[in-house]
């Protein structure tokens, strides 16, 4: 049996992490009392250090995780930059490539190569950077949930935002693989299924998913804190598809159009349902137009005509990558697979910023 060492360093930019670089992990805690992982990073990644500062904080919460901003492993920058951050003695340097050997000479500690030919977990950074969905199933959840591509249903009341977003998740499922596990995240307003915080029925219906009526024996009409709060609880709820899911989720709309349900109820702009849909991590987002779709109840006054121009000029105002939704059902899922499949074929934009070895 091995000697059990005292403390051991796991360093790396882990951008983003991944399996083997959770089995080196596990491999210092086997061989060492504590461990200190060494997130190296610096503000050319294509990934922000301080979210992989989180993410292995949350993998690997019995190791202490610190941050360096440094250029990369095996410079003397980098060996600086580690010596500065870990202020404790090091016993040994675990890795799977060459340069631990030098740092841990720099650092008066034992070199421990833990499967430096990548037979346990044959994946690379470099492989995840260039093929996320190829590489999908050894991604954390918290690496999964950033690196998919999110991916908006919206429109007016009445216009089949719901029916196409079950027809593009169905789509993506029949891929097979991890496609799989494709989710669709259900419209958690009133009129598309009351979020979780409002499952006590305590709240109000949208007629057409625009109107602002109270429904009878369910309680006034809406408040502007609601649309706020069933926004965070999409987001929340959209976060939990993504750590699950497959490379791509979508959402049947989103607090954009919370934020413009908002406008045509109480006739404001509502800064916290904004302020929501502003940190959204979404890519691409469809617009059902409500032009050759049956209207419903709720479009006698035109809502749904003002709601799609409302929508369109919010998405063409802010930038937002949009596709608009014409013709009949068959051609809205083709105009929306390609957009969908457009959007794939760009990857995540991981690309190769510094030269590394790992």
């Amino acid at each position: 049996m091995s000697t059990r060492l005292g403390h051991g360093l796991v360093p790396g930019r882990f951008c983003p992490p991944h399996a083997g670089h959770h089995h080196l992990v596990r491999a210092a805690h086997d061989r060492c009392a504590r461990v200190t992982v060494l997130v190296l990073g610096s503000a050319a990644d294509p990934l922000p250090p301080a979210e992989r500062l989180a993410w292995m904080r949350e993998l690997h919460p019995e190791a202490l995780v610190l941050g360096a901003d440094l250029a990369g492993p095996g410079t003397p920058a980098f060996l600086a930059a580690v010596e500065a951050a870990v202020r404790e003695p090091v016993d040994a340097v675990v890795t799977s490539a060459p340069y631990g050997d030098e740092l841990a000479r720099r650092l008066g500690a034992v070199s421990v190569r833990v499967d430096p030919r990548h037979r346990v977990h044959p994946v690379s950074t470099a492989a995840v950077r260039a093929d996320p969905a190829g590489c999908w199933d050894r991604l954390a959840a918290p690496v999964r949930a950033a690196l998919t591509r999110r991916v908006v249903v919206l429109g007016g009341g009445s216009t089949g935002t719901t029916t196409l977003a079950r027809a593009l998740t169905d789509h993506y499922r029949r891929r097979g693989g991890v496609w799989a596990r494709t989710r669709c995240v259900p419209d958690p307003g009133p009129g598309g299924g009351r979020g979780r915080r409002y499952e006590d029925g305590a709240g109000y219906e949208e007629k057409a998913g625009y109107g602002c009526g109270p429904v009878p024996g369910a309680g006034p009409g809406p408040r502007s804190a609601d649309f706020a709060v069933l926004a965070q609880d999409r987001a929340e709820r959209e976060e939990e598809a993504a750590r699950a899911g497959s490379p791509v989720l979508v959402c049947d709309t989103d607090a954009l159009t919370a934020a413009v349900r908002h406008e045509r109820c109480l006739g404001t702009a509502d800064p916290g349902t904004s302020a929501v849909a502003a940190r959204g991590r979404h890519h691409l987002w469809l617009l059902t137009d409500h032009r050759g779709v049956p209207a419903g109840d709720g479009d006698a006054d035109g809502l749904r005509a003002w709601a799609t121009a409302r929508l369109l000029a919010r998405l063409t105002r802010t930038g937002r990558r949009t596709a608009v939704l014409t013709g009949p059902h068959e051609e809205r899922l083709a105009t929306a697979v390609a957009a969908v499949d457009a959007l794939l074929a760009e990857g995540a934009h991981l690309t190769e910023p510094l030269p590394e070895r790992r």
